[in-house]
């Protein structure tokens, strides 16, 4: 019947663009995955986890990647790239960073090719006059261009502070932050990872003193409230996103900043999810040139539900 052709067709349609709306924002997160490398990216229960964490993501930083024999990374992409065929992922790492030989990290930034490309990065070099070695694992900086988002461009500045000089790191993250606006004339920046910001780390007496917070340029988007660890036992804000630009802050999907609890997302146990990490990755959205006229599949939404009722059909029997 014509009538049930017209049903399939516009069902078709509302599907197609729920499906589209659904998948408008542009996720960037930030995740200490503890110790990532050989024997992490080995275990198959483990890297399933993380496999479905990382795609969730159009740009993801993970910290603590521990990679000596450099085979823990390509092995995560290979995976990653198998898992999730609608996207292609590549990656950028900085040299392994620490004061110590015998321990050294490195900063990993996964993204998917279609919607992010890198136009540029830096190491920052940590001789700030006066202040020289301020971090035990100095930012590797990354300027991305994401032309889906309504900010189009932005800088990330990541850091895993040392737990013992946590507050003298979060507060010399403002040096860094003044070298890349200096160095690439740039105001959307966003400063992200496990800054142990919180649980004793950096006192409260102190916050006052840490640049980040006294400058009301910067927007804190993942508060003290927020718990980003997975112990049970404990509720501590370690891992934090700061975001700076005007433009950049009008980008923000309200209400999207969030630690994602994979745990209870997977069905893990406690123990299952400590494996992969002893913390959450944490996670914010930026709206996308299809988000910014949001209105548009909404009154679509509203007219196709509308011409199907006007059939008198139900459309999932069509």
């Amino acid at each position: 019947r014509a009538s049930d052709k017209c049903c399939k067709s516009l069902y078709g349609i509302l599907v197609l663009v729920n499906v589209v709306y659904l998948h408008e924002a542009f996720r960037i997160c930030a995740f200490n995955v503890k110790s990532f490398g050989d024997s992490k990216s080995s275990d198959e229960s483990v890297m399933s986890t993380l496999i479905r964490i990382v795609s969730r993501c159009d740009v993801c930083l993970l910290q603590e990647v521990r990679d000596t024999k450099r085979r823990a990374i390509p092995s995560l992409l290979d995976a990653l790239n198998r898992f999730d065929r609608r996207h292609q992922y590549d990656y950028v790492a900085s040299e392994r960073l620490g004061r110590k030989q015998a321990y050294q990290e490195q900063y990993v930034f996964v993204y998917r090719t279609d919607s992010v490309s890198v136009r540029d990065r830096f190491q920052y070099p940590d001789t700030t006059p006066g202040d020289s070695d301020a971090f035990a694992r100095e930012p590797f900086v990354v300027w991305l261009r994401a032309p889906s988002t309504v900010a189009k461009e932005f800088v990330l500045i990541p850091q895993h502070t040392s737990p013992s000089n946590a507050t003298k790191e979060i507060d010399a993250l403002y040096d860094v932050f003044v070298e890349i606006k200096r160095r690439w004339r740039i105001e959307n920046v966003m400063l992200l990872g496990d800054f142990n910001a919180d649980c004793g780390f950096v006192a409260k007496k102190n916050w006052k003193n840490v640049r980040l917070c006294a400058d009301t340029s910067f927007l804190w988007l993942i508060g003290d409230a927020e718990d980003t660890t997975v112990k049970e036992s404990t509720h501590c804000a370690y891992d934090r996103i700061v975001v700076h630009g005007e433009s950049f802050k009008r980008a923000i999907v309200s209400d999207s900043a969030r630690a994602f609890n994979f745990a209870k997302e997977f069905l893990l146990s406690e123990e299952q999810a400590l494996l992969v990490s002893d913390h959450y990755p944490v996670e914010v959205e930026l709206k996308t040139a299809g988000a910014a006229g949001a209105t548009v599949p909404h009154l679509l939404l509203i007219t196709v539900t509308l011409l199907i009722s006007q059939l008198d059909v139900i459309p999932t029997v069509c």
